[in-house]
């Protein structure tokens, strides 16, 4: 792509963004190479399809002029027409242009709309302007205080910069603002539909699991409505704010799943619940999800929440936001369930495209300034339990009530992939299922320390044992493999009818040894995983850490239940449980060998050695 000269009217007009005036002419303009450099890398990623908002803050940041999300979408367009991405809206605007008379006659009338709406409020403002500049001239008038007054009148909301800010820019369908407790979110899902207030075809819901508990946020909303919108009423029998425009606001409870049978046949634009995870299931939220949608072409169609770590429905609410991407990162929408992306139908015009975009915006103590400056709530926060406190303080998601390796810390057991040197002996482990998912996961031991990194994961589903086998063995793509643990149940009918999951991919050259299947393996292997998990008081390091790409077990591991009867073992009832088991066997193939700090001391040095030898490997 290139950056030709340009020439202007006068030395006075203004420069375009990453040009400068020449300084043998002025009135022809030269790009500034430093500035196109980093105009090129904010390019790459909008055709990666990051934010044009935040984007626009970074090249600002990085080139020393600020730029606006429109000005570097004119300049993308520009500069790169035949990019994928480009294509793709331009086909999008395409779309959405009127295709007949009336309709363009109604477009019209819309605009003028627009614009008179827009004349009215510049009008306005300088009027306003005008009396405060001759209120002004009044030698009696006390100055401070007035300014005081007019911009407690004109500032009725503010949101804090950061988090909360985000939430309300965000533009995605689905977006859980979450985190630790004081950070502003359910004030920012209060403010969050104001901005539609004035459109007539408006309709919301704000939802909360029990009235008792609904009741704060309709006193705060009383609080800052009806001086946002003066003329706004609330209803209480309804549950309903009315506004001046026609835009109607119910906020009510939703205590049980069968609840929401109440809103079958109606529809909303936008929908919230605060403190999401209260809910056990994903139920509500899928189902609240058909009542969006709306006749305005300029209305969005929103579904928000908030919500703190913890709870009965933690697990789902994590699997669905936090654990797809990283935190603020705009995400192609899964199921639930399955994990699998939610496309549209072969049938549909946009056969095979992602439904609709999720995030998860995540938010912590110090983003409140009214909270944080006195720091007495983050005392309080301080002294709870430490689940709690994780919970509540940190907003870490990767801890849950009753879990079973409480222990587990990203912070501590997940790490950034490094190249695994040549010399470190590698394994590979499995747990094998059709008709749910097969888990299989490569582990490198660090002879230092003796440490554990798994370092690849493959987690696929309706695979085959030849299936799995060459999927296998494609990702090994020549990694020195000392040998590799398989589900034990794997064999069952060796011989009998055929051959069995295992010997498929034996056969096939991916080599396999059974896992222990015998009394309290699983008990066994629980109490290894906790031992690995142990960080050593002296080199700071735990004995089993995660390459950040193997996202599966990293989302499953924080919130495995215990076993609710009081066994050793994890909740039986968990089903999602194949990546734990997966590594479990490996962590069981290898037990601890003689301790690093005791080389070299006199004590014969001990290797590790699988734990039996099956198959003569």
């Amino acid at each position: 792509m290139s950056w030709n000269n340009k020439k202007r009217p006068n030395k006075h007009a203004k420069i375009p963004y990453a040009y400068v005036a020449s300084e043998d002419d002025p009135l022809v303009l030269v790009p500034d190479l430093e500035k196109v450099a980093f105009v090129e890398e904010a390019m790459d990623y909008l055709d990666n399809a990051h934010s044009t908002r935040k984007v626009a803050a970074w090249l600002t940041d990085k080139a020393g002029k600020t730029i606006s999300h429109q000005g570097i979408i004119l300049i993308w367009r520009r500069q790169r027409p035949d990019s994928l991405r480009t294509k793709e809206l331009n086909a999008a605007h395409k779309k959405r242009q009127p295709k007949n008379k009336a309709d363009r006659e109604l477009a019209a009338l819309k605009r003028k709309r627009a614009d008179a709406k827009r004349i009215q409020t510049m009008v306005t403002k300088k009027l306003d302007d005008k009396e405060k500049a001759s209120d002004s001239f009044s030698d009696t008038l006390d100055f401070g205080v007035l300014n005081q007054k007019f911009e407690q009148k004109e500032i009725i909301f503010q949101p804090n910069p950061g988090p909360q800010t985000e939430f309300l820019a965000a533009s995605e369908r689905e977006v859980l603002f979450g985190g630790a407790a004081g950070g502003g979110k359910s004030y920012a899902l209060l403010a969050d539909p104001m901005r539609y207030f004035s459109n007539p075809a408006f309709s919301g819901l704000l939802l909360r699991r029990t009235n008792d508990e609904l009741r704060e946020l309709q006193y705060k909303s009383q609080e800052l409505y009806p001086k946002a919108y003066p003329g706004a009423k609330w209803q209480e029998k309804k549950s309903q704010w009315t506004f001046p425009s026609g835009a109607r606001l119910w906020m009510t409870y939703l205590e049980r799943d069968d609840d929401v049978m109440r809103y079958q046949g109606q529809s909303f634009s936008y929908i919230a619940i605060d403190e999401l995870t209260q809910y056990a299931t994903p139920f509500a939220w899928s189902y609240l999800r058909s009542r969006l949608r709306t006749t305005d072409p300029d209305l969005p169609i929103f579904l928000r929440a908030t919500s703190n770590p913890g709870g009965p429905g933690h697990a789902w609410v994590k699997k669905a936001f936090v654990d797809p991407a990283p935190a603020g990162n705009a995400f192609e929408a899964t199921d639930i369930e399955s994990g699998e992306v939610l496309r549209y139908p072969a049938t549909h015009a946009n056969a095979g495209k992602a439904l609709f975009n999720r995030r998860f915006i995540p938010a912590t103590l110090k983003d409140n300034p009214y909270l944080a400056e006195d720091g007495q709530y983050e005392a309080n926060l301080l002294s709870l339990p430490e689940n709690q406190r994780r919970q509540l303080l940190e907003g870490d998601w990767a801890v849950a009530d009753g879990a079973a390796f409480s222990e587990f810390k990203s912070s501590k057991h997940v790490c950034e992939p490094f190249d695994i040197p040549h010399e470190w002996r590698r394994f590979r482990s499995c747990d094998y299922g059709y008709s749910s998912f097969s888990a299989v996961h490569w582990f490198a031991i660090d002879p230092s320390f003796e440490t554990l990194y798994v370092y690849r994961e493959l987690y696929v589903s309706k695979h085959t044992g030849k299936d799995l086998g060459a999927a296998v063995l494609a990702a090994e793509d020549g990694d020195r493999i000392s040998y590799g643990v398989l589900d034990s149940s794997a064999w069952h009918n060796r011989g009998q009818i055929g051959p069995s999951i295992a010997e498929e991919m034996i056969s096939m050259g991916c080599r396999w040894r059974p896992s222990d299947r015998s009394a309290g393996a699983r008990v066994a292997g629980k109490n290894q995983m906790h031992q690995r998990l142990k960080v050593d008081e002296i080199t700071d390091v735990p004995g089993l850490v995660f390459f950040n790409s193997c996202r599966q077990i990293i989302a499953d591991l924080p919130v495995i239940p215990s076993d609710p009867k009081g066994s050793d073992d994890i909740d039986p009832r968990y089903a999602t449980d194949h990546a734990y088991d997966s590594v479990r066997y490996g962590v069981m193939s290898r037990p601890r060998s003689s301790s690093p700090f005791d080389m070299g001391r006199g004590v014969p040095e001990q290797s590790y050695r699988p734990s039996d030898s099956a198959f003569g490997y």
